[in-house]
């Protein structure tokens, strides 16, 4: 890893030889050509403005110059490519019409931010032949202000409070001079208006004002006579008139539909529609799906007051079930605008399933120790009883064959000396893996299917059983049962919760394997214990609930945020089955085997489990992102319990956390990687920023980013950690979180890399210098580190 920086150099030069070569086929500008009679745009500059950025005004006008490389003003290296090479970017030029309306454009956005009054020149110099300057001269006037914001032909409604509700939820909310009239004394936004004309189109549809649109929704601004920047505004507001859902209609085809329906039924009267109104539904054999399922994805109820969040809601239901795809929908048989001039609006869906059964095979390769292969088959059927019940099967298998010279050369020395090895082996293993979900909450927590706060939930259960044989122990059985409930709060707001998690691993160490361990660390000492403890026959349960949110792209990242928030309480139920019902009123701290499955005895843990995870992406320009993450995470064993599974530890280090340590080899706290003998922490601090500019795009189909990237954090051995041996206590104390000493332990790596980004796919590359490292100090450790990932790494 230390000296990857001429393999990274290489690298690049390989990836930029096809567009160097390129250049003998693209033209033969060379050296101090010029760009003939175009007239290039060298610099843009902005003066007047005060009250907003040259960031914001840049990504506003169409004329600009090259790109900058780092925003480094006049530095545009692909321009001079282009010159000199042929590739790169073409010499941005300038256009007297796109210089006009670009003034337009500043002067927009200025009124739209209150400044009513101003105005907006250019000058365009030659400063040298063919290279030109252009400013915009901004002159921003006084900013207005809006002072009172008043609401007028809001209709009245019988249930109390509710028109209330409506006013506390404005942004214009303030101190109130009568029922509709509020003091507000800030900025004028032009964009604040529109959100809250959109707020209150959004609140009159909800409540059966069907008709309403922009139109009937108007903002009228008024200058106040002695002071022209005070402004009063009044949402002028016609609602029309109360609609009802009418009849609904649903068709549902299958994946080779015939436009034939085979069968149809009805759904009239509570608890599907009130009196009078009717659920049509048709469909075809083929789409192999029961009426049931389509009745239940309805969130209202024909008859009722029309509510277009609770359409809206039905639409997503549909889409969320999986096996399904809409077609059509709409409030109109010929899908055009409603017929406003009935009272009852009936409500169209048109259906198509997708194919129900699917399989898919692969085959790969692997190198660990020797050379193996593998297969794997995954059989799929996304309607398993007519209801969206998905099921998936899973079967996975490979082998890997190691010679008995390579087993000698990897094989530890015993205390004499020798080698352990014996001959040449084969490492085999297989996993088999069931998956079984509907689109619906299933017990306990069927009564929240209707709650306002779910706009879709989803009931999943996991079961896999795999076996392997390793190196230096087998695991015999190990045996994963998951119950898991997805909620759909809003479109950036999801929950799970694990409400049963059981992991039963049964692990049959070699003789070999201890003794190993005895010759590395001796009889009796800590690491043997831990070590051995870490791979002992063991089960665990989880109990866990996880929030998460998110407004970003996961595969871009260049805006919004993220944010992941998890809570665990583990062992409870191997606790449980010990004091209550293998030894009554004793507890062993182990528990037999379940079923017979192995003759070991299982060891469990008891802990909770908290973690944080938050992301933010600003833009910073166009082309550049600046990009954070910050992590904490804690686990804390209770009830008698001493220590955290290995699996369920915090590590740190690799491509996708701290960058220039190894996966899983930094800390826990100051000791040294060769000396961790109890990997992972109970505690976990980190904090990563990086710099992303976008430096060429659409380059061998691809967008190329530079990014300087710093990471800092590390892990750590919870309080709850004892050490029973003396001679180990100063070692591991090193490695134990304190207060007053934790942060002279924080790692830091920085250093640059490259992003190629296809779209769909980022592959990144990156060389980090290690700033502090633990064993070194600061700025001592000069090596360059090298590390690839697809993705961003946050």
């Amino acid at each position: 890893m230390r000296n990857f920086l001429p393999l990274f150099l290489c690298l690049l030069f390989l990836i930029l030889l096809p567009c160097l070569a390129n250049a003998q086929n693209t033209g033969q500008q060379g050296e101090g050509s010029s760009d003939g009679e175009n007239e290039v745009v060298r610099i843009v500059r902005f003066t007047g403005n005060e009250n907003v950025s040259n960031t914001t005004l840049q990504t506003l006008v169409r004329t600009r110059t090259n790109r900058e490389f780092l925003g480094i003003p006049r530095f545009t290296p692909w321009y001079y490519f282009n010159r000199w090479f042929g590739v790169g970017e073409e010499p941005a030029l300038l256009d007297r019409a796109v210089v006009a309306n670009d003034i337009n454009r500043i002067e927009v956005y200025y009124e739209n931010l209150g400044y009513f009054d101003v105005s907006v020149d250019t000058t365009i110099v030659e400063y040298s032949q063919n290279r030109f300057e252009v400013s915009f001269l901004i002159d921003e006037g006084e900013a207005s202000y809006i002072q009172t914001v008043s609401f007028t032909g809001l209709p009245e409604f019988q249930q109390e409070g509710k028109l209330e509700n409506f006013y506390r939820q404005s942004v214009f909310e303030g101190e109130r001079l009568n029922d509709s009239t509020f003091v507000f004394n800030d900025n004028y936004r032009a964009q604040q208006l529109r959100e809250e004309q959109t707020r209150i189109i959004d609140f009159l549809k909800n409540n059966g004002y069907a008709s309403v649109s922009r139109d009937s929704v108007r903002a009228l601004v008024k200058e106040q006579e002695n002071a022209p920047q005070q402004l009063d505004v009044l949402f002028a507001v016609n609602p029309g008139e109360i609609f009802r859902f009418g009849d609904v209609h649903i068709d549902l085809r299958g994946p080779d539909s015939e436009e034939v329906f085979d069968d149809s039924t009805t759904a009239e009267g509570p608890p599907h529609t009130e009196p009078g109104y009717t659920i049509y539904m048709r469909k075809e054999d083929s789409a192999q799906s029961k009426f049931s399922l389509l009745t239940e994805q309805i969130r209202f109820t024909p008859g009722a007051t029309f509510d277009q969040s609770a359409y809206l809601q039905t639409i997503n239901s549909f889409q969320n079930l999986g096996n399904m795809v809409i077609d059509r929908f709409g409030l109109s048989e010929e899908n055009s605008l409603p017929d406003y001039t009935q009272t009852d609006i009936p409500v169209h869906f048109s259906l198509q399933t997708l194919p129900k059964h699917s399989l898919r095979m692969e085959f790969f390769g692997m190198k660990r120790y020797g050379f193996g292969t593998g297969v794997g088959a995954n059989y799929n059927n996304n309607n398993l009883f007519g209801r969206s019940e998905s099921f998936t099967l899973g079967i996975n298998t490979n082998f890997e064959f190691v010679s008995a010279r390579t087993l000698s050369e990897i094989a530890p020395e015993d205390s004499s000396g020798r080698r352990t090895s014996t001959g040449s082996e084969i490492f085999q293993s297989y996993e088999v893996r069931a998956e079984y979900s509907v689109p619906r909450l299933n017990f306990p927590f069927v009564f929240l299917t209707d709650a306002d706060f779910i706009e879709s939930a989803r009931t999943r259960y996991t079961l896999s059983y795999s076996q392997s044989n390793q190196l230096y122990f087998d695991i015999n059985s190990d045996i994963r049962f998951n119950l898991r409930y997805e909620f759909r709060h809003s479109p950036r707001l999801i929950s799970f919760l694990d409400l049963i998690e059981l992991d039963v691993v049964d692990t049959t160490p070699s003789s070999q394997f201890r003794l190993n361990l005895i010759d590395e660390f001796g009889e009796g000492s800590i690491e043997l214990l831990r070590i051995q403890q870490d791979f002992e026959p063991q089960f665990s349960s989880i109990l866990r609930y996880t929030l998460r949110s998110q407004n970003t792209d996961l595969i871009q990242r260049d805006y919004g945020y993220f944010f992941e928030y998890s809570i665990a309480i583990a062992g409870n139920v191997p606790h449980t089955i010990d004091r209550f019902i293998v030894t009554p009123g004793t507890i062993e701290g182990a528990i037999p085997s379940p079923f017979g499955i192995s003759t070991n005895e299982l060891a469990y843990s008891r802990f909770i489990k908290l973690s944080a995870d938050y992301r933010r992406y600003f833009p910073l320009s166009p082309n550049t992102v600046f990009a954070i993450r910050g992590f904490v995470g804690i686990a804390h064993p209770y009830g008698g319990s001493e220590t955290i599974p290995l699996n369920r530890r915090f590590f740190a280090g690799g491509s996708n956390d701290i960058r220039g340590w190894n996966p899983f080899r930094l800390g826990p706290g100051s000791i040294s990687p060769d000396e961790v003998s109890i990997p992972g922490g109970e505690i976990k601090l980190a904090l990563f920023k990086e710099f992303r500019h976008t430096i060429m795009r659409n380059v061998l189909g691809a967008n190329w980013m530079a990014a300087w990237h710093t990471d800092a954090g590390n892990v750590w051995y919870g309080p709850e950690n004892t050490f029973r041996s003396e001679e180990n206590i100063e070692l591991l104390n090193d490695g134990k979180f304190y207060l007053d000493s934790f942060y002279k332990q924080i790692a830091v790596g920085s250093g640059f890399g490259l992003r190629f980004d296809w779209e769909y796919i980022v592959a990144r590359f990156d060389l980090t210098f290690r700033v502090h490292d633990l064993e070194e100090g600061w700025f001592n450790n000069r090596a360059a580190y090298f590390s690839f990932g697809i993705g961003h790494s946050f």
